[in-house]
């Protein structure tokens, strides 16, 4: 007979109470960056980052524009209006908008949300309006109506043009090169964290196209639920512009005993990893990115990236100059050991019961053994990220 637990040891009560008292820390903390003059961005930074990422849509409202550098008198200024008629972009514009229906809140009035889609279009068409050297992409909108449903037009508008011009940049080209070129540093990260996966797609010639989608709209498109895209655009403001695609290697990484068991074959490794799960869990997989990101640095991934095909370099020009800005660290060199140990230690336990278990069971125990310590060691890596992205001033791409 198995004993019986402690008493609110891991109960759900207890554990909502935990949540209530850290989210009311958070707040707590999030006002005082807000309110310090000057105003504590990196703070709000590793506020975004750290668990549970800005909690409400009214503190994106006013932390959102700050993780940008969006100036006070840009965000007070009325949206314009923009000429529909003879405008090279608005049927492609309207199309997609007009398909967009499952992005709005389910129960939503049609009057309401017939207003939203007219917003929708309006600030897709100023910013390219303002930014002739932008291109509109089938997917910009994914992106562009998450800001408007959090933000509203005014602001949305303010900072999906600053987003445009420097996050989205490389996606807003004539050609899908530099497009191309960012979803060739997946497979490199995926390399060096597992080497069985990504030789399993490698021999699969599965490619990179399948995360085409989790690029270019920030995961909008394949995610179902508001509150999984919303927590990933706290991250992903908070961080350098590369941080989605590290993102994407992560889901694949999560994935591998799903992978590993797929018939090798590029339809059904296509199929398999471009239905993403709906049930992720996204707090471990933020941590775990951050992690990679400061590990595998872009400087450190370039060459390798570069020599999948022949692809323009990113316009990011400033990614290798911010990628090699980033120290070792000792927390990283803490990290590493521990993670190692436990990873042993796991091991360790995975053959001692491998008499009973499947391969694959003992697999996915080491796997989440090694996840979970990324989780327990979260401050760490969100010191560790904050670290990384100290070169972020300096390039104005962040405050």
């Amino acid at each position: 007979m198995k004993n019986s637990r402690s008493a609110g040891a891991s109960s759900p009560v207890n554990g909502k109470k935990d949540w209530d008292t850290r989210r009311k820390r958070k707040i707590v903390d999030i006002t005082q960056a807000l309110s310090a003059s000057p105003v504590d961005v990196a703070a709000l930074r590793r506020m975004a980052i750290s668990e549970g990422g800005l909690l409400t849509d009214e503190i994106r409202c006013q932390v959102w524009p700050r993780l940008l550098n969006v100036p006070p008198s840009v965000l007070d200024q009325d949206p314009e209006k923009v000429e529909r008629e003879n405008n090279k972009d608005y049927n492609q514009v309207l199309l997609d908008v007009q398909r967009s229906l499952r992005r709005f809140p389910p129960g939503m009035p049609d009057e309401q949300r017939e207003g939203l889609q007219e917003e929708l279009i309006d600030i897709i068409l100023v910013v390219l309006k303002r930014n002739p050297q932008l291109h509109y992409y089938q997917g910009y909108h994914d992106i562009v109506v998450t800001f408007l449903l959090v933000l509203g037009e005014r602001l949305a508008t303010a900072l999906v043009e600053k987003l445009s011009t420097h996050h989205l940049r490389d996606f807003m080209d004539p050609t899908m090169d530099n497009t191309k070129h960012i979803l060739n540093y997946l497979m490199p990260i995926i390399e060096r964290v597992n080497p069985d996966v990504h030789d399993f797609m490698q021999q699969a010639e599965v490619g990179t196209v399948f995360a085409l989608s989790w690029l270019i709209t920030w995961f909008g498109h394949v995610l179902s639920d508001f509150r999984h895209v919303v927590r990933l655009y706290d991250f992903f403001l908070a961080c350098h512009p590369l941080m989605p695609i590290y993102f994407a290697a992560v889901i694949v990484l999560y994935r591998e005993e799903e992978v590993l068991e797929c018939e090798c074959d590029m339809a059904m490794v296509h199929h398999l990893l471009s239905q993403i799960p709906q049930d992720l869990p996204y707090e471990t997989l933020i941590s775990r990115a951050g992690d990679l990101f400061v590990q595998f640095p872009p400087s450190e991934l370039a060459k390798e990236a570069a020599s999948h095909e022949s692809m323009a370099s990113s316009t990011f020009k400033d990614f290798d100059l911010a990628s090699t800005q980033q120290r070792p660290d000792s927390v990283l060199r803490r990290r590493r050991r521990q993670r190692q140990a436990a990873l042993e230690s796991s091991a360790a336990a995975a053959a001692a019961s491998s008499a009973v278990a499947q391969p694959s069971t003992a697999r996915r125990f080491v796997r989440l053994a090694v996840m979970g310590l990324t989780v327990a060691l979260g401050a760490a890596a969100l010191a560790v990220v904050n670290t990384a992205l100290e070169w972020a001033p300096k390039l104005d791409l962040f405050p």
